[in-house]
């Protein structure tokens, strides 16, 4: 048996795998190493986490001597300075008129979370139809059954089964005609939010619990949502009762060049999911925040004893917290989402010079991220984006795939001349697959 059998590896084709391992041993700031020693630009930030980039002692050190003073505590009846001071540190980030925030271990949990307690508001106003939770198609919330009921990627829905009931979804926003190589939001689609308007036709408004959506969809292929949909979308909820939930897993902490998506768009959902950037990657750590009332309303139905029945081992783990304490001082120490803002029109003009390129059907950007999109080769979906992720790790830059769609998010470290590499590569990888 191979050593390295035992490892059944997350979305990955594992048999594929060991005919040509990838093994990093090693990180620091930009650049990851291989167990070959070669060194890779990441481009992707790790996987849209690693905002602040690697190697960060002022985090490492934070971790050591949290683990030196209080390795663990129960969050169950007991409290640790930590997290009560991260979740203040998040609320200063957060829109306006947010209020509590609630810690998770990951962005899975985060959505899931996020579900709940959506449902448990409607419970306790009485609203006890108010069950139906919406997704929208190509979004993304993670891998547990609550967030990939509401997922809209049918690969990740398909070897489960049914999953939950009470769940329907809304069409996406991608619109190729009119939209193609948009750069920022697209100028048409903001009539696609109408479609919740359907589902209120069909379902009754009385009977839907929340909307979820990504403000701009990471792993369904950087969607980036056309001018005024979000604000329409919003409005739709909020005349109809129905809480918005923005999944900020990707988009918080820096990628849209602003501390939140919600923020970068200036639309305020009711609830907003984090994890990735939140710990720079380094600890696992998610979080649910919510605006003032949604919590309360809660609290004020319930009795005296807990008011939510919820929670994790290791919800606001101390050493989690510390991580991401040191991680978003960081953030503001070294004005990283302003230093974002700056290289965001970098990468757009970069990105878009690769119009030309073979295959290449679309290009789309946001904040500091961008995909490319290619059209399928004769061997089928996703078959020539996994080769042009393969050439590029071969000449030293680090993507993400997503199908025939490569996707950029760069650590908010970057510089011009890391940019100029990275696509420099990537045509060359384009290429050299044709």
């Amino acid at each position: 048996m191979d050593a390295r059998d035992a490892l059944w590896m997350p979305f990955t084709a594992n048999r594929a795998f060991k005919k040509d391992p990838k093994i990093i041993t090693g990180a620091s700031g930009m650049i990851l190493r291989d167990e070959h020693g070669r060194e890779l630009v990441d481009a992707a930030a790790g996987l849209w986490c690693v905002n602040a980039g690697h190697g960060r002692k002022q985090i490492a050190e934070a971790v050591a001597h949290q683990i030196e003073t209080l390795d663990y505590s129960c969050g169950f009846q007991l409290g640790t300075p930590g997290a009560f001071a991260l979740a203040e540190k998040i609320k200063a980030m957060l829109p306006k008129g947010f209020g509590s925030v609630f810690f998770t271990n990951s962005g899975s949990e985060s959505a899931d979370t996020a579900l709940k307690i959506a449902l448990a508001y409607h419970q306790a106003k009485g609203d006890a139809r108010r069950t139906l939770l919406v997704g929208r198609a190509r979004g993304y919330h993670g891998v547990n059954f609550g967030g990939l009921s509401v997922g809209g990627l049918p690969k990740n829905r398909k070897q489960f089964g049914p999953l939950l009931g009470n769940v329907t979804h809304i069409r996406d926003t991608h619109d190729p005609a009119r939209n193609a190589f948009s750069q920022g939001q697209p100028a048409h689609g903001a009539e696609f939010a109408d479609d919740l308007n359907r589902v209120i036709a069909v379902y009754g408004a009385d009977t839907i619990a929340a909307v979820i959506v990504e403000p701009m969809s990471g792993s369904g292929g950087v969607l980036v949502p056309p001018k005024g949909y979000l604000e329409r979308l919003a409005a739709i909820c909020k005349a109809n009762g129905i809480l918005l939930i923005f999944d900020e897993v990707i988009t918080g902490f820096g990628r849209m060049a602003a501390s939140f998506g919600s923020v970068h768009y200036g639309v305020t959902p009711d609830i907003i999911t984090m994890a990735k950037g939140l710990t720079n990657g380094v600890i696992p750590m998610g979080a649910v925040a919510c605006r003032e009332g949604v919590r309360e309303t809660i609290f004020d139905a319930a009795d005296a004893g807990i008011e939510l029945f919820h929670g994790y081992t290791y919800s606001g783990h101390p050493v989690a917290s510390a991580a991401a304490l040191a991680t978003i001082k960081i953030y503001e120490d070294e004005d990283l989402f302003g230093h974002a803002a700056k290289m965001a029109p970098v990468l757009e003009a970069a990105i878009h010079s690769l119009k030309q390129s073979p295959a290449v059907i679309d290009i789309r950007n946001d904040g500091l991220v961008a995909g490319i999109e290619f059209e399928p080769d004769e061997h089928g979906a996703g078959h020539r984006g996994q080769a042009i992720f393969n050439e590029c790790y071969k000449r030293g830059v680090a993507v993400r795939f997503s199908g025939d769609i490569i996707a950029l998010s760069p650590p908010l470290i970057v510089e011009e001349g890391h940019i100029d590499r990275i696509v420099t590569v990537l045509g060359e990888a384009i290429r050299a697959v044709g």
